[in-house]
């Protein structure tokens, strides 16, 4: 009696004409009808309450949860998808001048003593947001070592190259990917995206489930590349200590974390670089190959070969964006050419530290 009462209470019916529905059917076999109908009538009044009130992130996540309820095949979806991608883009044009912008806002709740002081008292004001800004990257690092299932899986990553290279080097290289991972985490968030925190395996890195997907090429290459991004600046931290304080592990740690990132644009697979190609269009992925060998020609370091290698086939026999996006190529170039100066460096150091 009891399990058929469970039975029932978890059984969906729809709201149109009553017919059982199996899990995760999205409209009624019966009638057509929208399953999560009233769902997403709240979900679109309270995204448009949140645009009104120049909410934009907020009506972005609630119009994503939306998207997630509609059929693909349906207009209602192709309507939602259009909101999506436009508030994606106005997010994705903000990028770190949203403190800023949120500033000019709110000049007129600035307290008076700093509104005495004129240009210096504004130039407090809009500090305080990029403060903010910094203090909220901070968090979340810290939030993926909240769960457990990140924490854990961290720890057995530190204890394997634990006993490969010692702790010093398995708590550096974790740390870095940690950072890297963290990347495509903040990237989501910003683009209102959901998604599970780090898992790590190793001899493979770590990876970042998503929960849902982006709606175009570019958020696609925003996501991607967040990741080589953070983990280049985790690398760049991890070189100026081992500068400052002549510690070899340091650079060493650098230099690993930096090959990691760089072996990541690899345009392959599932690979954060072949997440940034597809955004390219053909002329630019060839600016890319050009990028890459110029790199290595200057820096030696022969995973460029590689990587141009791919990225010239990927040019040449495989479909292309029609339109290209700048940004991502600007991004891939810059990863290219920082990381490839950046391993040289500390390439050149660690030998010269281990000379000394």
């Amino acid at each position: 009696m009891a399990e058929a009462l469970a039975v029932s209470l978890l059984t969906q019916r729809c709201e149109g004409c009553g017919s059982e529905l199996a899990p995760r059917l999205l409209t009624c076999p019966s009638c057509r009808k929208l399953v999560h109908g009233k769902r997403l009538t709240q979900l679109a009044a309270d995204a448009q309450a949140a645009t009104e009130r120049g909410a934009p992130m907020e009506a972005l996540t609630l119009w994503r949860e939306a998207l997630d309820l509609l059929p693909p095949d349906t207009a209602q979806h192709a309507q939602v998808t259009a909101r999506v991608t436009a508030l994606s883009q106005q997010a994705d044009a903000q990028g770190l001048a949203a403190p800023l912008a949120e500033a000019e806002r709110k000049r007129s709740g600035m307290p008076k003593v700093l509104a005495s002081m004129g240009a210096v008292g504004l130039m407090l004001w809009k500090f305080k947001f990029v403060l903010a800004l910094l203090l909220g990257k901070g968090k979340l690092l810290l939030l993926g070592l909240t769960k457990a299932s990140t924490l854990f899986s961290m720890l057995f990553a530190v204890s394997v190259y634990w006993t490969l290279w010692g702790w010093s080097f398995a708590l550096g290289l974790v740390a870095c990917i940690y950072v890297h991972e963290m990347g495509h985490v903040a990237s989501l968030r910003r683009l209102g995206m959901k998604a599970d925190a780090p898992m790590f395996i190793p001899g493979l890195g770590a990876f970042v489930r998503l929960k849902q997907v982006p709606v175009d090429e570019r958020e696609d290459a925003r996501v991607g590349l967040a990741g080589p991004i953070w983990g280049s600046a985790a690398a760049v931290v991890v070189m100026v200590a081992a500068v400052l304080t002549g510690w070899k592990a340091l650079g060493a740690i650098a230099h690993a974390a930096t090959w990691l990132n760089l072996f990541n644009l690899v345009p392959v697979w599932q690979l954060d670089g072949s997440r940034g190609f597809r955004a390219l269009a053909r002329q630019q992925r060839w600016v890319a190959v050009a990028v890459l060998g110029a790199t290595w020609f200057a820096t030696g370091e022969n995973l460029l070969l590689l990587i141009a290698g791919v990225a010239a086939f990927r040019a040449l026999l495989t479909p292309a964006s029609e339109t290209g996006d700048r940004r991502t190529l600007v991004e891939y170039c810059a990863l290219v050419v920082g990381l490839g100066a950046l391993g040289w460096a500390a390439q050149h150091w660690t030998g010269a530290a281990a000379a000394l």
